[in-house]
């Protein structure tokens, strides 16, 4: 076990200590056997998927184990995206492949982990939960606006099977119907060639109103802060926005989406 592994370990045993909680205690809360826990603090037993979330929420840390696997784990330019996304105003995020990082649901996002073929089951559970522990960013206290537009074949792309892509897509009309600061578009399969075909970017408005953006490919994501550059992905992000369906008209479909992949 590596030694970023034991760490998160010591936190666990001492976080378990100080809320005077028995490993038998702490497996009945997140529902698994004693013995699993049990071996999970004598590194015996590399974690199984969901263990560290369900022991934030069992242990009421906050968050506190999610945030140090993301912490413990990104490298600098990841480290450095996720500082601008954290005193972002407002998020502009164009999606061709996948679910954004920000929407994904934990089942999508291991998913999306090992489709890639590269990662044993710890690493796909230490860069999922560090995923989605970069969620909190829409529920602090001043969370950014998200503006995000899907091509609908990320819709229709079966990640992980049926029940996840239900799964992922229903949250996907939670989030677009329940929350005010996310807004979501879908590009139809119906619009042939258009900008949106060159990749997908993230653009981030900071406090001072200038934006950075963000690419990524197979090796590593860029952050970009030239000032031709981010106009010319600006004027990309326009055009991708001409071509999408307006909200309510992206929930309708976002909708239909979901009830296919139940069928």
């Amino acid at each position: 076990m590596d030694e970023r592994s034991r760490m998160l370990i010591e936190e666990l045993r001492h976080m378990r200590a100080a809320r005077k909680m028995t490993q038998e205690e702490l497996a009945r809360a997140i529902n698994y056997s004693p013995s699993t826990v049990a071996m999970v603090e004598t590194e015996a037993r590399k974690p199984p998927p969901g263990f560290w979330e369900r022991a934030d929420v069992a242990l009421d840390t906050g968050g506190a184990f999610t945030r140090l696997l993301a912490r413990l784990g990104s490298p600098q330019w990841m480290r450095d995206w996720e500082a601008n996304e954290r005193q972002a105003t407002v998020l502009r995020s164009f999606q061709n492949t996948v679910v954004p990082g920000l929407l994904q649901t934990s089942a999508y996002a291991r998913a999306l982990f090992r489709s890639i073929g590269l990662y044993d089951e710890e690493e796909v559970e230490r860069r999922a939960s560090a995923r989605l522990a970069r969620q909190a960013v829409l529920t602090g206290e001043n969370p950014p606006q998200l503006v995000a537009v899907l091509d609908e074949h990320v819709l229709r792309r079966p990640v992980g099977g049926p029940l996840v892509m239900c799964e992922q897509v229903r949250r996907l009309v939670k989030l677009a119907v329940e929350q005010p600061r996310v807004r979501l578009h879908v590009v139809p399969a119906s619009v042939g060639a258009y900008p949106g075909v060159a990749g997908a970017f993230v653009l981030a408005t900071l406090p001072g109103g200038e934006d950075v953006a963000y690419l990524d490919d197979q090796l590593k994501g860029q952050v970009i802060d030239h000032t031709e550059d981010v106009l010319a992905i600006r004027a990309s992000w326009e055009a991708i926005q001409g071509e999408a369906l307006p909200p309510q008209q992206s929930i309708e479909l976002l909708t239909e989406v979901a009830e296919s992949w139940r069928s």
